[in-house]
């Protein structure tokens, strides 16, 4: 299986998040990427290659330019009042406050963002598209008839929508690459998340839509972040009602309960008739990963890329989460190997 992949993404290392009260070490460092393509080179797996610029006009087929602004912008705009440390936000719009945008950088992080945990760096708009493109040059060559391919993105995107970013995204690499696929003439695209936390940014940006199927199977949001969308009853809207499903499970479910919920996953992405494939491949449902609570094994990532091979479609990976540094590169190329194994 081809594999694209950047070094820009270095340029994102935010040195810490607010994560139980207290700021703490970012979980998402550069070395999840590295040990990944370690995994990707001692498995040998297939070809690596470096992804191609595309500009910011696929960006904007699913993101707000205003939104995509303030990203390009942010970083110079906040060390231009002499601050070096990372940008985090300090509030947030919530109910009954006045959803207006800032002139202030300071607001404006406050407004685009839904987190704490999201830091902006000075190196986050070029790390944020160049992963990006690496997810548009695996959609190029899903478009060249390459059977599959493995965007290794980083920073993850599933949690950015359509004007907001976090849980690490910026950019929503995934919807990015779906929005792609549809634009070179695929008439129907799903986007399949197997992260432990629900893809947010996704279902927001192809809520509406009737031409893109979203699935998440996550952690139930009653309980685990990100805690205000990923709801069984989230059907989609308008001409997109019954094209966005959502399979919660409790903290701490079994493997057999993880995969009931994928087989039913599957067969809506059978039944829909999709053309192509696009896994948000998070692998932070492994049983030790430290900021989640699935079950899962080595051994079961395997599983889980045969079954998506069983389906038979062109199909790109996207990195997303996993957050046990160790064992995450044996994680996604047992998802790869299982993937390629099932022919």
């Amino acid at each position: 299986m081809l594999t694209v992949y950047s070094d820009s993404h270095r340029l994102q290392h935010g040195q810490s998040e607010l994560i139980d009260g207290t700021l703490k070490p970012c979980f998402e460092t550069p070395s999840r990427a590295d040990m990944v393509l370690a995994a990707v080179r001692e498995r040998e797996l297939g070809d690596i290659i470096h992804p191609r610029r595309h500009g910011l006009d696929p960006i904007l087929r699913v993101h707000d330019a205003d939104y995509a602004r303030f990203l390009e912008t942010a970083w110079q705009r906040w060390s231009d009042m002499g601050r070096d440390y990372d940008a985090l936000p300090k509030m947030w719009q919530v109910r009954r406050l006045r959803e207006a945008i800032p002139d202030h950088v300071e607001g404006q992080l406050c407004y685009y963002s839904m987190d704490c945990g999201t830091p902006i760096t000075a190196g986050t708009w070029a790390a944020a598209t160049a992963a990006a493109d690496t997810a548009l040059t695996g959609a190029d060559r899903l478009i060249g008839g390459e059977r599959a391919v493995f965007a290794l993105t980083r920073p993850p995107g599933h949690h950015a929508a359509f004007d907001y970013c976090g849980g690490y995204c910026f950019l929503n690499n995934a919807a990015i690459a779906a929005q792609a696929l549809r634009d070179r003439g695929m008439r129907k695209v799903a986007v399949l998340d197997v992260d432990y936390h629900h893809g947010n940014g996704t279902q927001d940006i192809f809520y509406r839509r009737a031409d893109v199927l979203f699935l998440s199977i996550h952690g139930d949001p009653r309980t685990e972040y990100p805690f205000f969308l990923g709801f069984a009853d989230e059907k989609g809207e308008g001409e997109g009602l019954g094209y966005n499903f959502n399979f919660p499970l409790s903290a701490g479910s079994c493997v057999s309960t993880w995969f009931v919920a994928l087989d039913c996953a599957l067969d809506q992405i059978a039944r829909f008739g999709a053309e192509a494939l696009v896994v948000s491949l998070g692998v932070d449902t492994y049983r030790g990963d430290p900021i989640s609570r699935f079950q899962l094994d080595s051994p079961d990532f395997v599983t889980l890329g045969a079954r998506l091979a069983g389906l038979k479609l062109p199909t790109l990976f996207c990195l997303e989460g996993g957050y046990a540094v160790g064992p995450i590169g044996t994680n996604v190329v047992n998802v790869l190997a299982g993937f390629e194994a099932r022919g």
